[in-house]
């Protein structure tokens, strides 16, 4: 029986290896109810399948002042309005919480740039905790209210996800993270992604949006039949997202 390594695990090479690509931004809350999707069928089908799961970067406004903005303002107007906030991010709150998520949009006040929690991304990857900061970031975001603009609090965070402090300091001090991360965001966008979560199987199969377990295990059970498009998604500058 031949084994290899993976992220400092064993990996039996007798099962079929699936590589899924996650292209997604922190501040996108169907990218979280995904995750939590993608999640419960990885482990549905552990015993059939070895996963390589990586992040990419997408950022939903890449033109977000990198000090933010204020959220409830900066959505009701991406919205159309009081009412309509009302009724999405009650939605997606509901939706969030039947996968054991705990989103208050109350307690955000800042809609961030997320350019630099991208490349902590990024960088987390290479110390093989990129899944951890991930979920750090969007925990923070979503159900913790932690101004993900500010340096500090992204260092916080992402020592909480286990890498170094100093290290982290380091790279948002400097421009470490910020060609490969630009560069990832356009092959993305190159590859015709324009709305997130969006996950790349095997390098050539797309599933969009943020399906139901049960969708995300047949495709991976088949690999030849790409799933069609979800309107659980968030695209740039979208009104409902």
């Amino acid at each position: 029986m031949a084994f290899c390594f993976r992220q400092n695990e064993f990996v039996n090479m007798n099962k079929p290896v699936v590589s899924i690509e996650v292209v997604s931004d922190v501040v996108c809350p169907w990218c979280y109810i995904g995750k939590r999707r993608l999640e419960k069928a990885v482990a549905q089908l552990s015993d059939t399948f070895d996963f390589d799961i990586t992040y990419s970067p997408f950022q939903l406004n890449p033109h977000m002042p990198m000090e933010g903005a204020d959220q409830k303002a900066y959505l009701t107007k991406k919205f159309g309005g009081a009412e309509r906030y009302s009724q999405i991010t009650q939605h997606v709150t509901e939706v969030a919480s039947g996968e054991g998520l705990d989103f208050n949009f109350e307690k955000q006040k800042v809609s961030p740039n997320t350019f630099d929690a991208h490349r902590i991304i990024w960088y987390a990857r290479q110390e093989g905790k990129q899944e951890a900061a991930k979920e750090a970031m969007m925990k923070a975001y979503f159900e913790e209210g932690i101004d993900l603009s500010k340096k500090e609090d992204l260092i916080a965070v992402a020592v909480r996800a286990g890498l170094s402090k100093e290290k982290v300091t380091s790279l948002l001090q400097s421009d470490e993270g910020k060609k490969e991360v630009t560069e990832a965001e356009q092959l993305n966008h190159q590859r015709g992604v324009s709305g997130v979560p969006f996950y790349i199987i095997n390098g050539q199969y797309g599933i969009s949006g943020a399906q139901s377990p049960e969708t995300f295990m047949n495709a991976f059970r088949q690999l030849a039949k790409p799933v069609q498009a979800d309107s659980n998604a968030c695209a740039i500058d979208d009104p409902a997202c």
